[in-house]
């Protein structure tokens, strides 16, 4: 792999030693994916910032590369185990919220920008189509890749952060036109709208063709706030890092030979194959976390309602702060819903204290199900707040 001078410098410990570390990784992975050079990036996006994912370990490594460890471009975070701010009326202990601050504190010193949130493109971090970012969490990545057109492969945390502070990344993968082109085209028969099917059409068609790219054609548009609930999923359940709508997103492909389709029933039994027996304990939108438009029309939804169960909306502390100033969080918090700023039903260490989840998000039900046991409703925001209002999923 060729490596230009400051590349060298950094891996000969000239810039400190969380620089070497981080080229090193850098250099690992090149050479295992056999990519010829390292490209400079725009910005970078870190998983693993829960402590409940992370632990002690993972908090000891960050605290050693913050000691000379600097990143040299955009580079948020992805969700915390808990709301830093409010985490108290979200039932999360002291001693879990000291560790998981110093993770916070660790990220902080290199200069990265405590965002957590899973939409860094709804807070400032939106790269162009055909810029080389390093992003690691998978409905992101795909978001990047698919609907902004910009190149990035399915990070780890690690290799996130390495990039960060080298300001590159290795050149292979889903940064080379080749790989980016759609192997299997999907056509979609039949209506889809609303964030719980498209929710399902990812899951269906990512159960089908694994992590191959798919030109998906059919749909007629879809909004941001689908297309993310469609990053999640297809990504949760295939694993791909990126897909084509055609007509919708901006990316260009070949027409592929392969095709399968996608009709009602398999929407309908990606549905019913998400909903348990039982009655939810716990509302949890926002996986990936809410857009304002959501939190707009959420506010609406339960103005002048009360909640009768547990029900957290998930969301970018930007998001709630620009939703404060338009009088929306107060409004929803009147009804009894609580804000979960900064973090999600998914990373968050609520394992044994709801039995039921309900929910927009293919990727929330399967989270839940594997990492914490639950059971699982998936249905529309409206069905979802309905419940959270009537205590009945009906």
């Amino acid at each position: 792999m060729i490596l230009d001078d400051a590349d060298k410098q950094m891996l000969a410990g000239k810039f400190g030693n969380a620089a070497k570390k981080s080229m090193e990784i850098l250099v690992a992975l090149g050479k295992i994916y056999w990519a010829e050079r390292l490209a400079p990036v725009t910005s970078v996006q870190v998983a693993g910032v829960s402590y409940d994912n992370l632990g002690d370990a993972g908090l000891e490594y960050l605290q050693e590369l913050a000691k000379d460890g600097k990143v040299r471009v955009l580079t948020t975070l992805n969700p915390a185990g808990m709301d830093l701010e409010n985490y108290r009326a979200l039932g999360i202990g002291e001693e879990f919220a000291q560790k998981q601050a110093k993770v916070i504190g660790a990220f902080s010193k290199m200069g990265i920008i405590p965002s957590c949130t899973c939409t860094p493109y709804f807070i400032g971090n939106k790269p162009k189509g055909g810029e080389h970012i390093a992003w690691s969490e998978s409905s992101a990545v795909c978001y990047a890749n698919s609907v902004l057109g910009a190149r990035t492969n399915r990070e780890g945390g690690p290799s996130a952060l390495a990039a960060a502070i080298c300001g590159k990344t290795p050149l292979y993968g889903m940064h080379l036109e080749e790989n980016r082109q759609a192997k299997v085209m999907v056509k979609v028969e039949g209506e889809i709208s609303g964030t719980e099917m498209f929710g399902a059409l990812g899951k269906a068609v990512g159960e089908r063709i694994g992590n191959k790219i798919p030109l998906i054609t059919g749909i007629k548009s879809a909004s941001v706030e689908e297309l993310k609930s469609l990053c999640a999923s297809i990504a949760t359940y295939g694993g791909t890092s990126m897909f084509h709508m055609h007509g919708v997103t901006p990316n260009k492909t070949e027409v592929p030979k392969q095709e399968i389709a996608i009709g009602k029933k398999d929407i309908d039994a990606a549905l019913s194959s998400m909903n348990d027996e039982g009655q939810p304990d716990l509302v949890a939108l926002g996986c990936p976390h809410l857009s304002m438009q959501e939190v707009e029309k959420i506010a609406l939804m339960l103005k002048g309602k009360k909640v009768k169960i547990e029900t957290w909306l998930c969301i970018s502390r930007q998001v709630k702060e620009e939703a404060q100033k338009r009088g929306l969080a107060q409004e929803i918090e009147k009804s009894g819903a609580k804000f979960a700023a900064d973090t999600c039903m998914v990373v968050a260490p609520i394992k044994g204290r709801f039995e039921c989840v309900a929910s927009d998000s293919a990727k929330s039900c399967y989270y839940c199900r594997a990492k914490n046991k639950f059971r699982t409703k998936v249905g529309s925001i409206e069905k979802c707040i309905g419940c959270a209002i009537s205590g009945k999923w009906d």
